[in-house]
């Protein structure tokens, strides 16, 4: 990647003119992000620096460890292009590593040397499991140097991805991450020495690190984390409400100081001022808080209104006359270092009643866009908000002078840029990295059996509901024969059967799988798209025959997941591997253009009028009802005959699709008995290699039809 500096002036609507702007231009570098847990609400920071990348034309790929512990997703993330990819269960992660010790590639010498070092509340060889998984994925995805936020849990995985991989890391460390949360600065010193770089976000958080790392203090940088004016397109002039209004944002624990604020708004009301206090955000304290309000008969006056929506957080600080933060530090030594509320109640030009705590003096400039107390003095923070409830003036001065020095110093725009100069310094294509991607080449076989290469077919979307399935005896039977046949299947897990024991066939393909994540990042893509989801639900119903509601439900969030997988992959086919998946399948079809296949398993959950209308929507698949298979008006083969199998793949149906007769469901008596041994051993004997290579031949024909995936990367 090659940057060059060039002069120029940001837009007029800015109201700002700046000297040194970047362009980037993209070689061969990509980035990836890892994250211990993404997205988090109140890490918009970590938003606005991808976000601002992407637009610069950098390409990412996200990753993270573990989903987000609520459904609530601020609206902006909808904009990132790059999907974000979670690791497997941790079911699945066990049988890589295991497959990592036979092959030689588990950190075993690391592992050990940690748990020595540092002890099993490090968890060394989680952190290494973890590592394992994401060092292929990234090496997969040709991913040259990975960023991570936070010197904690995501740091500590990066070390031993870079281990594994040998691809570079860099970290933005923050203040609590390393100073609590990390709990070892001889681990801090490690992840620093073998980091390319590391910022921090302020000039407090740089001198911190500096004094516990010094031998790495020449590669840690000060990179202050920016906000993105687009979302505060204007100046807005200061509220002036008849009742004035004070607004405070954070989760709600200890050193956020929520208890000071709500003492001083007892003084304040004590004192005979007239006002309303909104604080917004969710967390431990939240019953002692509210306690607090009724002892001191504040109900009327201070609201606690949970967490919010990015958007909704806006309104509320533009429906504001002064923003304030009490940011003290709690008794385990944590506290706020550079609060992005603050700056997007600067953005919003608001006066700021803060603390002189950590990296929040680098922001708030005293006396001229707020006004700053020492932490924990409740008094002087009931004088300051005296003072700007009883000056109108002022406060319009320092909400205006607050938007200005946002505007001067932390666009996103200016604030990525030392962090692009960074990435360019980080090594490209090591040699290591480069050799593990040759060592570990896609697992597609060169064509066998006369299926012609698959090079000019998109891939096709496997649709797995739930892995292992009783009913799907020769699921990994199946997609080991299209991997050996070169057909470019891609299997998507919609949920992980964990009461099943696995046995060797499935751990050889569980590494193969694409696991879809948790249903908490399921429901955030469902409530993220209310529209889209109130059109599937009306669709449904409009249906004569309709599949039930909870599978519907089910199926559709799974859909709405898989279409931001799937945008930005050559996706022109969906075979759904049961009826359940076929109901995900279809709303594929509907939202993407793609054309559907699906198997028909013997005993399905959906009524069969729906799984009739449904095959009629298909250009093909594979029945185990022969009495469906006809209704199809598709002869079945009546023997296993040579003479017969030539004319099994070239039935035409009605709708010119092709429908099959499964032979993997044993449902004549010797095929039953043969069944049953299938099922105990896993051993397939009911299909021979005819079945698998005409199957291969249809799905290859599927997904090179003229009907084209219109998933597009939005500009």
């Amino acid at each position: 990647m090659r940057i060059l500096e060039k002069a120029g002036d940001t837009p007029a609507s800015t109201g700002h003119c700046y000297f040194r702007a970047l362009r980037v231009i993209i070689g061969s570098m990509r980035l990836g992000y890892l994250y211990s847990r993404y997205p988090v609400i109140s890490q918009t920071f970590c938003d606005a620096e991808m976000l601002a990348l992407e637009r610069r034309g950098l390409e990412l790929e996200i990753g993270s460890v573990y989903p987000p512990l609520t459904s609530l997703r601020h609206e902006h993330i909808a904009g990132l292009r790059a999907p974000i990819h979670y690791a497997p269960p941790q079911e699945v992660l066990r049988i890589s590593e295991k497959e990592a010790k036979i092959a030689g590639r588990w950190p075993r010498h690391l592992v050990e040397q940690h748990e020595r070092k540092y002890g099993p509340d490090i968890k060394a060889e989680q952190r290494a499991r973890n590592a394992l998984y994401f060092a292929d994925f990234f090496a997969r995805n040709s991913v040259d140097h990975v960023h991570v936020h936070f010197a904690n849990r995501a740091a500590h995985t990066a070390l031993f991805l870079k281990e594994i991989s040998g691809i570079s890391f860099s970290v933005t460390a923050h203040g609590q991450d390393f100073m609590k949360d990390l709990g070892s600065d001889d681990l801090l010193r490690e992840i620093c020495a073998a980091a390319e770089f590391v910022a921090a976000e302020t000039d407090y958080s740089r001198r911190l690190l500096c004094e516990r790392c010094p031998d790495s203090a020449a590669k840690i940088h000060r990179v202050y984390n920016g906000i993105d004016l687009e979302r505060f397109p204007t100046p807005v002039s200061a509220t002036v409400n008849a009742v004035p209004r004070i607004i405070s944002v954070g989760r709600l624990v200890a050193f956020k100081g929520f208890d000071h604020l709500i003492d001083a708004c007892g003084e304040l009301a004590r004192r005979g001022f007239d006002f309303v206090c909104d604080i917004v955000g969710d967390g431990p304290l939240h019953d002692t808080l509210q306690a607090k309000i009724e002892s001191l008969n504040l109900s009327s006056r201070i609201s606690l209104l949970g967490s919010l929506s990015q958007r909704a957080v806006l309104e509320k600080l533009q429906a504001a006359d002064i923003f304030a933060l009490a940011s003290a530090i709690d008794a385990q030594g944590a506290s706020d270092v550079f609060p992005t509320v603050i700056l997007e109640a600067m953005a919003s030009a608001r006066p700021v009643v803060s603390t002189r705590l950590a990296g929040i003096p680098e922001l708030v400039v005293d006396g001229q866009t707020g006004l700053l107390v020492s932490s924990g003095d409740t008094s002087a923070l009931t004088e300051a908000l005296q003072h700007l409830l009883c000056d109108r003036e002022l406060r319009l001065r320092y909400g205006r002078g607050g938007r200005l020095r946002i505007e001067q110093h932390f666009r996103i725009e200016e604030t990525v840029t030392p962090l692009l100069k960074l990435f360019e310094t980080a090594p490209a294509n090591s040699g290591k990295s480069s050799q593990h991607r040759a060592s570990h080449p896609p697992s597609v076989s060169a064509p066998t059996c006369g299926v012609a290469s698959s090079e000019a077919a998109t891939e096709i979307a496997y649709l797995i509901d739930r892995w292992p399935d009783s009913d799907l005896p020769l699921l990994e039977r199946e997609i080991t024969e299209m991997k050996e046949r070169n057909v470019p299947i891609a299997p998507f897990v919609c949920g992980l059967n964990s009461g099943v024991r696995f046995n060797r066939a499935m751990e050889e393909m569980a590494p193969l799988l694409e696991f879809l994540p948790d249903a908490m990042v399921l429901e955030a893509e469902w409530r993220a798209n209310p529209v889209l989801a109130q059109e599937l639900e009306e669709e449904r119903a409009q249906q004569t025959n309709r599949v039930p509601g909870g599978i519907f439900l089910r199926q559709a969030r799974f859909a709405l997941a898989l279409k931001r997988l799937l945008r930005g992959r050559d996706v022109s086919h969906v075979h759904a591997t049961s009826s359940r998946a076929l109901v995900c399948a279809l709303i594929l079809k509907r939202l993407l253009n793609v054309t559907v296949s699906a198997t028909i398993e013997p005993r399905p959950e959906p009524p069969r009028n729906w799984i009739q209308d449904a095959l009629s929507e298909c250009v093909g698949g594979r029945l185990s009802d022969r009495k469906l298979l006809e209704q199809c008006h598709c002869r079945p083969p009546v023997s296993d005959a040579p003479s017969e199998r030539s004319r099994r793949f070239t039935e035409t149906p009605y709708n010119g699709n092709s429908f099959l007769l499964d032979k993997t469901t044993f449902r004549s008596a010797p095929r039953k008995a043969l069944g049953l041994i299938t099922r105990k051993t896993r051993i397939d004997l009911t299909t021979g290699a005819r079945f698998w290579q005409g199957w291969a031949e249809l799905l290859l024909r599927w997904s090179s039809s003229d009907r084209k995936s219109k998933i597009q990367i939005p500009k």
